[in-house]
């Protein structure tokens, strides 16, 4: 049995977000039941060279994969590459035979996109602004993915580079703003590498749903810990968010307790608790990026690949 081999412009001429959005809301709602294995992404810290690499095994609903990805903050400026870059092996369950080897740059964004869209469904009010702190890759297909689950809503710009944020908004029909007026919109998504709060309390409206999803490491924090005291804070998962996402600063400070988090997004999706219950509430998704996500737009995109006949076949045993 041959592997097919799927390059980024393969996996952009497969990918369609609202499918992405249901295939990764179809899995958190399956990580709630407890029907994936998924043990926690296991980091690999370089500091000599300003980055770390994770590795992100996962099986879910038939398939297994695994995904290496990096963090690579100032790879832009030092070498001229994306800051994330990525590639997966899908694997038959039953035999070990690898699928797919593809690039998994555009699949981390596409299933973050996604995860803030399933996470804005379950938790937002219907937005009529949509407010980015962060204009990255990011911003980008986070608005493709909201785009698929809502009809209409403007979209506010923000980043510390102005230029990042003029060719977000142009690029998206949205318009730049302060971070300040970002941050007080209806629904507020945070994609930067800060480890410092950049989002105060003040700045949120009562409400307002934020997908925090630039936290994902050991020390990095993006909103006000007085933001998470006043809202429904709900994670992607317990472990991972405790070690690296929103709530781990705030968690090992003794600021935040376990008992003041409202649950998971696998939970709400499953039908075990409770998603957005007020409309004053403010709600908070505290997003580390599950492998579980990974493999279920692994496998969409393998699928429509073989039926498309996309990429190229090789057989790595010969």
């Amino acid at each position: 049995m041959k592997t097919r081999v799927l390059t980024q412009s393969d996996v952009r001429s497969l990918l369609d977000m609202a499918r992405a959005v249901d295939a990764v809301e179809a899995a958190f709602a399956a990580h709630g039941r407890s029907e994936t294995q998924m043990p926690v992404k296991v980091y690999l810290d370089l500091p000599k060279y300003d980055g770390d690499f994770r590795a992100m095994p996962a099986y879910y609903d038939g398939s297994a994969g695994v995904k290496w990805v990096n963090a690579h903050p100032l790879n832009p400026q030092k070498h001229g590459l994306p800051s994330v870059l990525g590639m997966y092996i899908l694997s038959d369950p039953d035999t070990a035979q690898p699928l797919a080897v593809m690039d998994a740059t555009l699949l981390t964004a596409a299933r973050t996109g996604a995860a803030a869209a399933v996470a804005s469904k379950h938790l937002a009010r219907s937005p009529q602004t949509v407010g980015f702190v962060g204009s990255g890759v990011q911003a980008r297909t986070m608005t493709s993915a909201l785009r698929a689950v809502y009809d209409d809503f403007e979209i506010v710009a923000s980043d510390r580079a102005d230029e990042a944020a003029r060719s977000f908004a142009e690029d998206v029909g949205g318009r730049v703003a302060s971070l300040a007026e970002a941050a007080s919109c209806d629904i507020v998504c945070t994609a930067t590498p800060s480890r410092e709060p950049v989002v105060r309390r003040e700045w949120i409206r009562d409400g307002a749903h934020i997908n925090a999803m630039g936290a994902d490491a050991h020390g990095k924090q993006e909103l006000e810990p007085r933001i998470l005291l006043d809202a429904k804070i709900v994670l992607d998962d317990w472990q991972q968010a405790g070690e690296s996402g929103e709530v781990n600063v705030p968690l090992a400070q003794g600021v935040l307790e376990p008992d003041q988090i409202h649950g998971t997004l696998g939970a709400i999706c499953a039908g075990n608790k409770v998603g957005r219950a007020k409309d004053d509430e403010i709600t908070v998704f505290d997003s580390t990026g599950l492998a579980v996500q990974d493999v279920a737009l692994a496998r969409l995109i393998f699928e429509r690949a073989e039926e498309e006949g996309v990429g190229v076949e090789v057989d790595f045993r010969s």
